[in-house]
């Protein structure tokens, strides 16, 4: 495990955003979704996903998800995903999101 300090973790610009939509990426080389993210007062932003295997594209839609904002712009085949959604591997080796239990403001800083 690699130690960092404080000061490194306020450098990660983590939002909440509500899911507006998700299509399929046929052109990922492994199965995702596209999914188009409200942050708020930083705008819709877009991010590929590799959640296809236990969320359904109606069970994300209006959920609330957590999102690194500051990365740089990733290319991904045709799609250009400008931020990180949060999740945590599974024991089938499976993404789950994390989200709040409770409704927060979009854009609101994850702290």
């Amino acid at each position: 495990m690699d130690v960092i300090s404080f000061e490194d973790f306020l450098k990660v610009d983590i939002r909440v955003g509500t899911i507006l939509e998700v299509n399929d990426f046929p052109k990922a080389k492994k199965p995702a979704y596209q999914l188009k993210i409200d942050l708020g007062s930083l705008g819709i932003k877009k991010s590929s996903a590799q959640i296809t295997n236990i969320y359904s594209k109606e069970d994300l839609i209006g959920r609330q998800v957590s999102c690194i904002v500051n990365f740089k712009p990733r290319q991904i085949a045709n799609f250009l995903s400008e931020c990180l959604v949060l999740g945590v591997y599974n024991d089938n080796n499976e993404v789950v999101i994390l989200h709040s239990v409770k409704k927060i403001k979009n854009g609101e800083v994850v702290s």
